[in-house]
């Protein structure tokens, strides 16, 4: 019988690489002295915390869907937008039908995500999803209605976008009055529900996507960092350029540059 100790540390580093190492192993190894052996154990443990802690937030982000599931609805959808606050460019809305076992360690906020977590959960998201829509009200189109009405706009757009019809709606903080279904508008939904959050990447990524597209006409502005919204460097340019085709001229710092 091979002890784990007759192990070298590059041999143990790929066991616990490969998921081979069980609690008896790991209480084995506890006792061997190299300092290599109690990094890797260090290692271990301060994974499976990280890990066991992204478990619980997902259980605690699923609780308004289990509970709607528990009652019958069998299609839950999740809406957010992305894009409220910015000088330039479009609001941008998501809804989101996820299947009951989809489980994604991780999903949050979109804007507590990097950008290359967002970009492979969006990925993720759109593949696993039941059904999804995306709508998008350019930056003309808010300068008619307001921001608050474009953004509606474009929730009840990406609704109507779902096939099966949603049983259920769970919608970041804004209520919506006409939807086709019931709903709970959930105060920082994003943080508090997986299909809101899953509507949030779906949504601020497709944005960011639009807005470093304009940036490529438009690269004064820094569209590709800043998003639209109004950094230093921002409204500088906009005092020195001028507004582009892509500013909501009723936001206040534009319509004050446009004058």
């Amino acid at each position: 019988m091979i002890h784990l100790k007759q192990y070298s540390i590059a041999q143990l580093k790929q066991l616990f690489a490969a998921g081979h190492i069980d609690e008896s192993w790991l209480n084995e190894l506890k006792s061997d002295n190299r300092k290599g052996v109690q990094k890797l154990i260090k290692q271990y443990e301060r994974q499976r915390l990280q890990e066991q802690a992204l478990e619980e937030n997902f259980r605690r982000m699923s609780r308004y869907e289990q509970a709607l599931y528990a009652k019958g609805c069998h299609y839950i959808a999740g809406i957010d937008e992305a894009g409220r606050g910015p000088l330039a460019g479009p609001v941008v809305a998501s809804a989101v039908i996820l299947p009951p076992d989809f489980k994604l360690l991780g999903l949050n906020d979109s804007k507590q995500l990097t950008e290359k977590v967002r970009n492979d959960y969006f990925t993720l998201i759109k593949q696993a999803a039941v059904s999804y829509g995306i709508a998008i009200i350019d930056n003309q189109t808010i300068d008619v209605i307001n921001i608050s009405e474009a953004a509606n706009r474009a929730m009840y757009e990406a609704v109507d976008q779902l096939d099966p019809s949603p049983d259920h709606i769970l919608i970041d903080a804004v209520p919506l009055h006409e939807l086709p279904t019931t709903s709970d508008a959930i105060t920082k939904g994003d943080q508090r529900s997986i299909s809101i959050a899953a509507a949030s990447i779906l949504a601020k990524v497709t944005r960011d996507q639009l807005m470093k597209e304009i940036a490529e006409n438009y690269p004064e502005y820094g569209f590709k960092s800043n998003m639209g919204y109004g950094t230093k460097q921002h409204l500088e340019t906009l005092k020195e350029r001028g507004v582009s085709p892509y500013h909501r001229r009723t936001f206040a710092p534009v319509r004050d540059a446009a004058k």
